[in-house]
Formats: structure tokens, sequence, C-alpha cells
């Protein structure tokens, strides 16, 4: 919001949230009613255009918002090297809102003017005469209107809401009030409207205007710059009629400079080109791939996840992972994804974060959860990860970090494997178990008496039951097997403090992969489930509590933070993330792999040091807090 929000400054549909679409149905209906049933000579393919072009339009949003997210993640090209936060990407979280605005101004001014109906696919005479009234008035108005929006009075009243946004994104080429939109549709609608009292109008031309307006604001605020110099060098002149990303950065950093729409002759006309728009262009051009310190290798989850990903819906990215209603409509976009990530076979960067002195990178191997259970993809998920790693070994990485699903004896023993396979490895493997165990040990209270282990047991459901037999809890387990591997990690003394066959008194339950429905109903009333796992357990019992699967808040100075690890919150990071950051920062000349545990004390200490802390949250099914 601007700083001193003027009248209009709210969208009309506000109140209506996620359900301000539903405004377009009735002229949906009609427009279908009416192309279904009336005799095909008489049908308004435009008026029924109408609709599916929007979507057209946010389709072409969400691939430069993809696109953006990942070069500007990878560093090559980038304008502005500096930090994106939530506070901004909620801000421009109603980025369809000037597409819904322009659906519903285009339904009126069909209903409006008999002269919109039955345009003709294409008419030559139009597209030059949008063309020409574009690049005469609505440049050269849009040009005064814009140096008057950043008088203070419109400034602080309108336009700084736009300003708001250093570091832009695609979309911050539409965050502005909604008093703003007006004037620039009346502005855009000299084009379109001359064209449709001459008669001269078309489908093309309406369509090609609008795809030109989106692609050339999606390209102003993208922050990485594609633009070749071989362009302007054999076709000098295009500098004038043609911006960069780079011209109109500087004008979100300089703010008074560089204010024309798309054509920059009228800032060299009135003197308001900045002198470093060439420097900052050929600058931006020469920027190199950032290298990362650290990786992060994860994967996907749920076949819906990818859209929560950075590189997906950043509204959704923003915010803890969830079922959401609508994204069951996009079931052909889900498919499609799965068989997209099925068959290509490259892992890929979603996220770049910065922490003393460190570049932090998160890649994601394309497979989902499920796939990780199945032992018939076992090779496959096997090179996937070790291609990874030596590409991130390759690029000089010190620490690769896994928060993989299931990778214990059955894929790659927690990745002794590639150990094992490149002794001669540089880069450090973590798998974050001691952090795990720290996170774990530190949540339950020091008065417990007694735990009950459930589940699937793993490397680090055996380093906590030991630990807390070491410090007399009571460890329960039902099951004679992991008894017998617990027996044999004690000594005597603490041997007395491991229970079986035991009961299911204990309040306290570590939960592991595969806990089903028929333990938990076992459960005490108001028992607490702590999951010692990548996955949180299914939150089956409304009388019982579950914690957060093991993580940590992020200190305020790792920056770039903008987006959601899986179901935690925002600026929490799983342990096993954190895990290879600690790491790094300390030097420590280790993998942590295989059976290897590191010390669960002095990883516990160091995170502390550095800012991270502890995050754990009880919650039932109501969100009752205990």
């Amino acid at each position: 919001m601007a700083s001193k929000p003027g009248i209009l400054s709210n969208w009309p549909w506000k109140p209506l949230g996620s359900f301000k679409w539903v405004i377009l149905t009735p002229w949906i209906v009609h427009s279908t009613y009416s192309f279904i049933v009336n005799d095909p000579k008489k049908r308004d393919l435009g008026y029924f255009l109408i609709f599916p072009y929007m979507l057209v339009r946010m389709l072409h949003d969400q691939i430069w918002i993809t696109l953006s997210r990942h070069r500007t993640a990878k560093g090559k090209s980038r304008i502005v090297d500096k930090a994106i936060e939530f506070e901004q990407v909620d801000r421009e979280s109603n980025w369809d809102d000037q597409i819904l605005f322009n659906g519903i101004l285009f339904y009126i001014g069909h209903n409006l003017l008999p002269e919109a109906s039955q345009m003709p696919l294409w008419r030559l005479d139009g597209v030059v005469i949008t063309a020409l009234l574009h690049a005469g008035p609505v440049e050269f108005l849009y040009y005064w209107l814009h140096r008057a929006l950043h008088h203070h009075f419109l400034y602080s009243r309108y336009h700084s809401h736009h300003h708001s946004s250093i570091v832009t994104e695609p979309i911050t080429s539409v965050i502005h009030p909604f008093a703003e939109h007006i004037a620039y549709f009346l502005l855009f609608a000299i084009p379109l409207y001359s064209t449709v009292v001459t008669r001269t109008a078309s489908i093309a031309s309406y369509a090609g205007y609008l795809a030109y307006i989106d692609f050339m604001n999606n390209l102003g605020h993208c922050n990485f710059e594609f633009i070749p110099k071989s362009i302007f060098s054999t076709l000098p002149f295009l500098k004038y009629i043609m911006y960069t990303p780079s011209f109109h950065s500087l004008h979100h950093t300089q703010f008074r400079t560089n204010y024309s729409l798309f054509m920059p002759i009228y800032d060299y006309i009135y003197g308001t080109m900045d002198n470093t728009t060439d420097r900052t262009y050929e600058t931006s051009l020469k920027r190199e791939e950032i290298s990362a310190d650290v990786v992060h290798l994860t994967h996907l989850t749920t076949p819906e996840s990818i859209f929560h990903l950075r590189l997906g819906f950043a509204s959704l990215a923003s915010k803890p992972q969830s079922s959401t209603w609508y994204l069951y409509l996009m079931w052909p976009f889900t498919l499609s994804s799965v068989l997209v990530t099925w068959f290509y076979g490259q892992t890929f960067l979603i996220e770049r974060n910065a922490f003393k002195m460190l570049n932090l990178q998160s890649w994601v191997i394309p497979r989902f959860h499920v796939q990780y259970l199945f032992k018939w993809q076992s090779e496959t998920l096997n090179k996937l990860i070790q291609d990874a790693i030596l590409q991130a070994e390759a690029s000089k990485a010190k620490v690769l970090s896994l928060g993989l699903s299931n990778q214990g004896d059955s894929l790659n023993k927690y990745g002794e494997l590639y150990i094992k396979r490149f002794p001669e490895l540089k880069i450090k493997i973590v798998d974050g178990s001691s952090l795990v165990v720290a996170i774990v040990l530190n949540s339950i209270p020091k008065e417990a008496s007694e735990v009950l282990l459930c589940g699937k047991p793993n490397k680090v459901s055996y380093a906590i039951a030991t630990a807390l037999c070491e410090r007399g809890t009571k460890v329960t387990t039902m099951y004679k097997d992991e008894y017998d591997d617990l027996e044999l990690r004690l000594s005597n003394e603490c041997k007395k403090n491991l229970v079986f066959p035991g009961s299911y008194t204990a309040k306290i339950w570590l939960v592991g992969d595969e806990c089903n429905e028929a333990e938990q109903k076992k459960a005490q009333k108001e028992s607490l489930f702590i999951p010692v796992s990548q996955f949180p357990p299914k939150k089956l019992r409304k009388d019982c509590y579950y914690q957060s699967t093991p993580a940590m808040i992020a200190p305020p100075s790792l920056v770039n933070v903008d987006s959601c690890e899986n179901w935690l919150p925002r600026r929490v990071m799983s342990a096993w993330r954190v895990a290879g950051i600690v790491h790094a920062l300390e030097g420590w000349n280790v993998h942590e792999c295989g059976n290897f545990t590191f010390s669960v004390d002095k990883i516990w200490q160091a995170s502390l040091q550095h800012g991270f802390r502890p995050f754990k949250t009880f919650s039932s099914i109501h969100n009752q807090l205990p």
C-alpha cells in the first residue's frame, strides 16, 4: 500500500478474496451460450474469446515468473543483486487483478459499443493504426503521466506502492493501486477504442496489442538482462524505441530517471535518461552465474507440490504447503508436470540464499516422495543423486546436504554409497542426522519418564532412543527386531531403560515413517507425536497433539528467503538443510553419512551460536495449544 493511500487505492472486489473471479460468471455464461446456440454466421468469436484470452495472459505471466525466478537464482545476467522477502511477495500476490479488471471492461465495452461486435480475425489497417497510436500518443502521454505520478502528492498516495519493490519481478509491473490502473487503461484504450469506432479493429490487433503490453511489462521487470548487444549494434535506432530490463530497473533504483513506457525516446528528448543506463546494461550482461558454497538437495513431495515450488505460484510458495481447492481444477497441468518430471531426468535450481558470506542454493530432483518407496526406482534415483553430487563438486561447493526420503539401506545408506564410489570427493556430504537428533532431544521435556518408538526405525530414531536411555528415560518399543538392534547399542546400565514388550501408556511418541492409523489409535488422550523423519505423520487423532518435523528458525541475516520449505512456516528451515549450512560455517572437514552421526552437542551449540533458533509447534487437528 502507498505511504498515504489515496481514494480508489483498493480494488473494489478485494472483500471477495479468492472468489473475485465469480464476477465474470454472467458474461462467461452468456458469451459461451451465445456462441453455441447462434447460427455460425452470427457467432461472435471475439466476445467468446475474451475469457480464454484472459487465461492465456495469466499463463504468459506465470511463464515469466518461473523464468525470472530461475534465472535470478542462478545469478547470471542479474541486474539488481539484492534480496526479495515475504513482504514483497504478499504485496504482489494480487497481480491477476489487472487481468480481471481488463476482462470486465472488455465485456462491458463489447455490450455498449455495437462496433465491437463481429470483429474479423485480421485487418492490416487496424494493426498499423494500433502500432502508430501506441508509438505516438500512448507513449507520449504515459511519459508525462509517469512523471506526474512521481510528484510527491501523487507519489505518496499512489505510485509509491509500485516503487516499494526495489528488486522487481515480472508481476511487479502490474502492482499498482486501482486508480492508477484506471488511468493506464484509459491510455491503452486509445488504440483499442480508435480502431473499434473506425471499424478497423480485429481479434488479431486486440490480442496482439495486449500481448505486446504484457510481454514488455514483464521484460522490463524481470531483473535479468538478456537483450544481446548485437541487436543495438546492427540497428542503433532500436535504443530509442525498445527498452531493456536494465533500463527500467534503473527507474526502480534511481526513481527520477528512465520514465518512458517501452520506448526510451522521450527520456532522450526531455533529458531524463539515466547516465548509467549503458554501463548498467553492459555490466548486467557480463555478470556470471553464482557458484554455491552449500547445496541442499531435495525432491518433490506430492504431484501438487510443483505448484508450491518457488518457481511455481509465488503466492503458494510463500505459504506452508497445504491442499488448496482450486489446485484440483488444475489436474491437467498437474498430470502434465508428473509426466514431465518422470521423463526429465535433470536436477534443477529453485532457490538462492545468502548467509555470512556463503551462497546457499536449493536443488530439486524431479521425482516425487512416493517414488523413493519403490525398490525398482532405486537405481534411477541413485543416478540422479549421484549426478547432482558430481555437479556440486564440479562447481566447487563445500557441502551438500541431503534432504531426501528413505535414504537407508534400501537406497544409498544415508549417502555412504557415493563416498565409496568417489573416495576423492572434496565436497562434504551431510545427511543432517545429528542435528535432527539434537532438535528432537531438546524438544522432549527433561522430566519425561517414558517415550514410545513408533513407525519404521531408522538411523535417527536409534540415535535418539540411545541418548534417551543414557539419560534415564524409559524407551518403549513394540517390535522385537527394533529392541534387539537397540540393545546392542546400549551399555548394561542403560539396557534397563529399554522396554519390550511395552504398553501404550507413554504420552510422548517418537514417530517415524509408516506409523499407521491402528497404532495412533492406541495412544493415550493428549499424547504428543514428535516426528523423527522428513515427513509429518497424518493427523488422525483429534485429542492428541502433533509437533512439526525437526526444524529451526533462520536468523534475520539469512536473506533472500521468500518461499516456505514444504509445510514449514515462513523462515523456518528443516534440520537437514540447516545442518549443511552449519557444517560449512564451521568448516568441518568430515562427511556425515552412513552409520556415522556427528557430535549431537557440538552441532546443536554451533547452530545456536550462528543464530538459528529452536522451532516447535504443538497442534491438534483443531490447532489447539496444549
